[in-house]
């Protein structure tokens, strides 16, 4: 990519606040900056929605909801099916901004469009099989009849790290069944949302279904709208300290909520695991966006009998990674978030060291411009360092030992955490017994990656309510009604 793709493309985007299907500058006419993690640069600003603009996005979706609920599900499908198509047309233009905005390399960016657009494919598909059913009652006097309606006005606030999947993941199972959203994109990496909806809007989707507001007051522009009992639904990813301080809100409206929150994930690998296929899904589980994922492996217990070995070739092929703005051939971890990030690993990382762990490979911030973090292998970690409590969010691998699969499970299980553990062991018996007693929504067998739109994604524990994608994931978005019918024999 060069500087005049970018540049082409920050000049075609929109940057306003989205309502009713068209563009408005926020009232104030504020705007707040939006920067290349990789080099700290403005790239462009965008509008500062208020307060108000929430409210008028909340009064775009109520009133479009009652048409939107009666519009046909074959009508929906194929507006998703048109967004999914859309979206892969533009799948470099997609790449090329979550790599300025957020820092991940093309190659991920890439592989995150085709991720991100699946979900629009996939609820396309599920659209059209809402059922119900009706039977006799057990006791012959009466019929039952269920069927689903949608649950009404939804607000999404998603995050930063992955801001195409995180908006379409939450978009395609409410366009599905029916829902009109408002959604608060990140701050930090806003464009995307802001582009997404351009072309879902061009793909057909009718105004006031979809509207964005940009902001970087948050709690003011959601607040007011989580306390309008006209909002039924809100979404949120991001990290259990604003999750629950949500929750608490939507309790005073009795909103439905959806919750994808921290986690702390556990990578065992046991005495009889393939150690070529542990190394490459530790690479996988641990770096993926630079580490920056809720699903990356956060704490890495070995078998005593592999520890070492296992150390030495996870900071072998760490410690090869290059390093750069995303943008640039052969770069395979860009920069963290911003510095506050980056700071926060630095800390972690010398926490550990403090309390007697030894760094293996890494261990230091690079010189800027940007906010680069080298990849990092932790050895020696003592149960007390932070690492292994709190989510590091960073290419940070601290690596403990265990004796035997008792142990290993109480050392995945210690933790308020419960969004995904990784497992490599050739024992099936092993894994159902795993599958059985780790305390987590979802379990990562030989393999590093397993995220899948066809699949229910979700945490157990303070990771959170709710799922995801797969035909789960539209249910969160369906009201259930019973409708008693008396016995027509009668």
């Amino acid at each position: 990519m060069n500087a005049a793709s970018e540049v082409s493309l920050l000049d075609s985007l929109p940057t306003g606040v989205f309502i009713a299907g068209k563009w408005h500058d926020a009232p104030t006419g504020q705007r707040f900056d939006v920067e290349d993690p990789a080099t700290g640069k403005v790239l462009t600003t965008v509008a500062n929605g208020s307060p108000v603009d929430g409210l008028a996005a909340l009064d775009a979706a109520a009133a479009a909801q009652t048409a939107w609920a009666g519009t046909p599900a074959r009508t929906r499908a194929e507006i998703l099916r048109a967004g999914f198509e859309a979206v892969t047309a533009r799948a470099e233009d997609f790449a090329l901004l979550m790599t300025m905005e957020m820092g991940k390399s093309l190659t991920e960016a890439r592989g995150e469009v085709a991720y991100g657009a699946e979900f629009l494919r996939w609820f396309s598909e599920e659209a059209a099989h809402i059922s119900g059913r009706y039977s006799p009652s057990p006791d012959g006097n009466s019929r039952l009849l269920v069927t689903k309606r949608p649950v009404g006005p939804c607000l999404f606030i998603t995050p930063w790290n992955f801001p195409l999947a995180m908006a379409t993941r939450k978009v395609a199972p409410a366009i599905a069944a029916g829902c009109t959203m408002v959604i608060k994109p990140p701050a930090l990496t806003p464009l995307t949302t802001l582009l997404f909806a351009q072309v879902m809007h061009e793909a057909g989707l009718p105004a006031g279904v979809l509207n964005v507001v940009p902001t970087s007051s948050a709690g003011a522009v959601t607040g007011p709208l989580i306390a309008d009992p006209r909002l039924r639904k809100l979404s949120f990813t991001g990290s259990t300290e604003v999750g629950v301080r949500l929750l608490q809100a939507a309790a005073g409206t009795v909103l439905r909520t959806s919750m994808e929150l921290g986690g702390n994930a556990p990578f065992l690998v046991f005495a009889d695991a393939d150690l070529d296929a542990a190394i490459e899904g530790a690479i996988a589980a641990k770096l993926r966006n630079g580490g920056q994922a809720c699903t990356s492996a956060n704490r890495f217990y070995v078998h005593h009998s592999l520890a070492d070995v296992f150390a030495k070739r996870l900071a072998s092929r760490m410690s090869e990674m290059t390093l750069g703005r995303g943008t640039e051939a052969g770069v395979q971890i860009g920069p963290l978030i911003d510095e506050h990030s980056r700071q926060k690993v630095a800390d972690l990382v010398d926490d550990a060291v403090s309390k007697g762990a030894r760094v293996f490979t890494g261990g230091r911030m690079l010189p800027g411009p940007g906010y680069f973090y080298e990849p990092t292998v932790l050895t020696d970690v003592p149960a007390e360092a932070r690492a292994l409590s709190e989510e590091i969010f960073g290419p940070v691998a601290p690596i403990v030992p265990f004796h035997d699969e008792q142990e290993a499970i109480n050392r995945a299980n210690a933790t308020p955490y419960g969004l995904i553990s990784y497992v490599f062991t050739r024992d099936i018996n092993r894994v159902l017994r795993l599958s059985e007693q780790l305390e987590t929504g979802m379990l990562g067998v030989n393999s590093g990656i397993i995220s899948n739109p066809a699949a229910p994604f979700g945490g157990v524990k303070q990771s959170g309510l709710g799922r995801e994608g797969g035909a789960e994931g539209i249910e969160e978005f369906l009201e259930t009604v019973y409708i008693g019918l008396s016995n027509p024999f009668a």
